[in-house]
């Protein structure tokens, strides 16, 4: 875990996207289309469970100019945070 940024606590989420059960390439193309209806500074909770996630998503939010707020464990998932640039 010490290889993955870790999400502060008290993170206000704007929008909440369920990828549960969701294999790459779907938690992403999820991601990219519902941060999308978001405004600038808006806060997106992406849930999963695909462990490809951890890789994609924060190297995708960089290269598109978003902030990647670090990631939690949860019980049977992982909840990441992306910021909209």
């Amino acid at each position: 875990m010490s290889d993955f940024k870790v999400a502060e606590e008290g993170i206000n989420v704007d929008a909440t996207l369920d990828a549960k059960g969701l294999s790459c390439p779907m938690p992403l193309l999820r991601t990219k289309k519902e941060i999308g209806k978001l405004d600038s500074g808006q806060v997106l909770q992406i849930d999963g469970t695909d462990p490809g996630s951890r890789n994609d998503l924060p190297g995708w939010a960089t290269r598109a100019g978003h902030d990647y707020l670090g990631e939690k464990e949860m019980s049977g998932y992982i909840s990441f945070f992306v910021k909209k640039g």
